[in-house]
């Protein structure tokens, strides 16, 4: 049986198709300057109308999120809890949630409500999960104070552990190197993490993101790549 997986993330759909653990099929389109207004949702329906799948998986990178205990259970709160961190139209999001056992934690995330439509219609087997929660189920912690980074394409994902506790996480466009230190260095202080006691683990589009590793070694000893992102080799997709 055929499994078409779905990466939705801020300027992008990655996709591949699956065949139990071999991949068939993996294409990405990333937005530019000349891109419309719903490049994403034209390259979905140029996916989709292949139909040559009888399951469907979807994964979020939208950073539309909030991030709540496990026995939190206001849901009727969500879309609320979301617009704290960036604006909601409830008219055109669809609610989710993906809950994170292994951390006792849930996210709330919003998904464009054309794009759910599209996929749905097709009336096949479909689940969605939010990037965050797979981030977390994929991860293992070793030391006392660690740090997280999932690189996309100009964005990226970022988890605090402490002594195997769920600290922080946070999902943000990735448009300079500047901002990109400044960030981990003022979350490193705000969860009063020694820089020198910090371990860091980088996952994801490195080789794309260079750039951004080689100004973290500058100021971090400990880090270490992962996983680096290959052609039908995916960290959030396999």
């Amino acid at each position: 049986m055929q499994k078409l997986i779905l990466l939705f993330t801020k300027d992008g759909l990655q996709y591949q198709i699956r065949k139990n653990k071999s991949v068939l099929e993996e294409h990405s389109f990333f937005k530019n300057e000349d891109s419309t207004e719903h490049f994403v949702a034209q390259k979905l329906a140029e996916v989709l109308v292949k139909n040559n799948f009888a399951e469907i998986k979807v994964v979020s990178a939208l950073n539309h999120f909030a991030l709540m205990p496990e026995e939190f259970k206001q849901h009727e709160l969500g879309y609320k809890l979301i617009s704290y961190n960036a604006s909601v139209n409830e008219n055109e999001e669809e609610l989710m949630l993906s809950i994170n056992k292994k951390y006792d934690v849930q996210f709330y995330y919003t998904f464009p409500k054309n794009l759910y439509q599209k996929i749905k219609s097709l009336a096949k087997p479909v689940s969605f999960n939010f990037s965050g929660e797979k981030f977390l189920n994929n991860i293992s912690s070793k030391k006392k104070n660690e740090i997280h980074i999932h690189l996309y394409h100009h964005q990226c994902e970022f988890i605090a552990l402490n002594d195997k506790k769920l600290i922080l996480y946070n999902n943000l466009d990735l448009n300079s190197e500047v901002d990109f230190l400044y960030f981990i260095m003022f979350t490193l202080k705000k969860i009063n993490f020694s820089i020198d006691d910090t371990y860091f683990f980088v996952y994801g589009e490195t080789t794309e993101n260079e750039t951004f590793i080689s100004e973290l070694r500058k100021f971090v000893k400990n880090i270490s790549i992962k996983f680096d992102n290959l052609h039908k080799q995916n960290f959030i997709l396999n």
